[in-house]
C-alpha cells in the first residue's frame, strides 16, 4: 500500500491547489488501458455471438457493453425470440 501511495504522490505538492488532479492523473497512469480495451472487445464479441444465437444481437451487445461477462448470463437467461411469420406474396 505504501508503494501505491508513493507512486500516486510522486511529484505532487500536497499544498498545491491542483494536488487532487495530479494524484488522480498519477493513479490513472497506473491503469493498463490497452489490456482493458482488448478485454472489452472480447466481451462485446461474445455478447454479440450469444445475442445472435438467441435472436437478440443488439441486446447481447448492450448487456455485454454495460456489464461485461455478467451480461452474458442475462442474455442467456432470456428466451429465444420467435421469428415472425413470412410475409404473404
Amino acid at each position: 500500500m505504501d508503494e501505491l501511495l508513493a507512486r500516486a504522490m510522486q511529484g505532487v505538492d500536497p499544498d498545491a491547489p491542483d494536488a487532487f488532479l495530479r494524484v488522480f492523473l498519477n493513479l490513472m497512469a497506473l491503469v493498463p488501458w490497452a489490456t482493458l480495451f482488448w478485454w472489452n472487445l472480447l466481451f462485446l464479441a461474445v455478447g454479440a455471438l450469444l445475442g445472435w444465437w438467441r435472436g437478440r444481437t443488439a441486446e447481447g451487445i448492450a448487456w455485454a457493453l454495460v456489464l461485461g461477462p455478467i451480461g452474458w448470463l442475462i442474455i442467456l437467461g432470456k428466451p429465444r425470440r420467435k421469428m415472425p411469420p413470412p410475409l404473404p406474396k
